[in-house]
């Protein structure tokens, strides 16, 4: 089993409000011209938060009660609209290891799962809870459980779901495709020295 195999995740939570909150909110477009992805995390959700004098507006991912959250709260339907990889890469590059949401755009989860952030669905109601749950007390400690099936928040326990591939490879590791790339060095190797021993 690789060493960055995923079961379990623990932070705290922020609730971002909203269905069908797409890539284009989740990073503006006209902040796609980087050559890499590192710098994204600032501009994570950049125009919901920012006045275009780049002062603050009033939102949870502005608000310093939230500013350790480590895990998003949304609604339905995260991450639709074009199939842009920046905006699991703004997500990833600005602190965050998970999503818990009603559902999800299919490309979206997909590029999330392939980077280790994890993406759980979970109901209307119990979201609604889980949002006032960490309004109330923003130091809760959220946790994840991929193997349980569960959402834990302080002493509730939600249950959550995800597509079985995407868990089978977030618990076993093989999401990250660079490092099974990695792995078959040795395997390679091999290969290529019997090669040059026929040779």
């Amino acid at each position: 089993m690789n060493d960055n195999s995923i079961k379990k995740l623990e932070g705290k939570a922020v609730y971002v409000p909203g269905d069908d909150v797409d890539t284009d909110r989740i990073i503006p477009a006209r902040f796609m011209k980087c050559i890499t992805f590192d710098g994204l995390g600032e501009y994570l959700f950049y125009d919901v938060r920012y006045n275009e004098d780049g002062s603050k507006k009033e939102h949870n991912l502005n608000d310093d009660r939230f500013s350790e959250a480590t895990i998003i709260v949304s609604g339905n339907n995260f991450g639709c609209g074009s199939s842009r990889e920046h905006a699991p890469q703004s997500i990833q590059k600005a602190g965050f290891k998970a999503v818990i949401a009603g559902s999800f755009a299919e490309i979206f989860f997909g590029n999330s799962t392939n980077l280790g952030v994890v993406c759980v669905a979970v109901g209307n109601e119990d979201r609604k809870q889980i949002a006032e749950l960490i309004d109330h007390n923003p130091e809760l400690a959220v946790s994840i459980d991929l193997e349980a099936l569960k959402v834990n928040v302080g002493e509730y326990s939600f249950e959550c779901t995800i597509k079985g591939d995407a868990r089978k490879s977030l618990l076993d590791g093989s999401f990250d495709s660079l490092n099974e790339l990695l792995e078959g060095n040795v395997e390679v190797d091999s290969i290529v020295s019997g090669l040059e021993y026929m040779h």
